[in-house]
C-alpha cells in the first residue's frame, strides 16, 4: 500500500508559479513511476507530467510543456510539480498518482494509488 498527501496548492495570478508537493508513504517510493493529473470542473481527469521511477525520463502533454516541471526526491519520497507561467485554464483540482511500472504513463487507468487532490485556482 502507498499512501499520497499532496500540498502546495493555492490562488495565484494568471502568469505567477506554485510548487506542488506529494508525499508518499512506506519504504518502496523508488518502486513506483509518478504521475500528476487535473481535473476541472465538467470535464475529464488530465494527464499533466509523469516521471519514471529513476527519475530519468519525464512526460508532458502540449498544454503544459515548457511550462512545468516533474522532479522527484527518492531519498525523501516525494514528487514535485513546478507550476510556472500559469494560465487561468490550468485552474483544477491535482491528484499525484503512483504506479508500478515505467510504461503508458499518460493514462490515468494505469495507476494503482491516488492522493485526494490540492486546489489549484489561476486567477486573470
Amino acid at each position: 500500500q502507498v499512501q499520497l498527501v499532496e500540498s502546495g496548492g493555492g490562488l495565484v495570478q494568471a502568469g505567477g508559479s506554485l510548487r506542488l508537493s506529494c508525499a508518499a508513504s512506506g519504504r518502496t517510493f523508488s518502486s513506483y513511476a509518478m504521475g500528476w493529473f487535473r481535473q476541472a470542473p465538467g470535464k475529464e481527469r488530465e494527464f499533466v507530467a509523469a516521471i519514471t521511477r529513476s527519475g530519468g525520463s519525464t512526460y508532458y502533454p502540449d498544454s503544459v510543456k515548457g511550462r512545468f516541471t516533474i522532479s522527484r526526491d527518492n531519498a525523501k519520497n516525494t514528487v514535485y510539480l513546478q507550476m510556472n507561467s500559469l494560465k487561468p485554464e490550468d485552474t483544477a483540482v491535482y491528484y499525484c498518482a503512483a504506479v508500478r511500472s515505467d510504461y503508458s504513463l499518460s493514462t490515468s487507468s494505469r495507476y494503482d494509488y491516488w492522493g485526494q487532490g490540492t486546489q489549484v485556482t489561476v486567477s486573470s
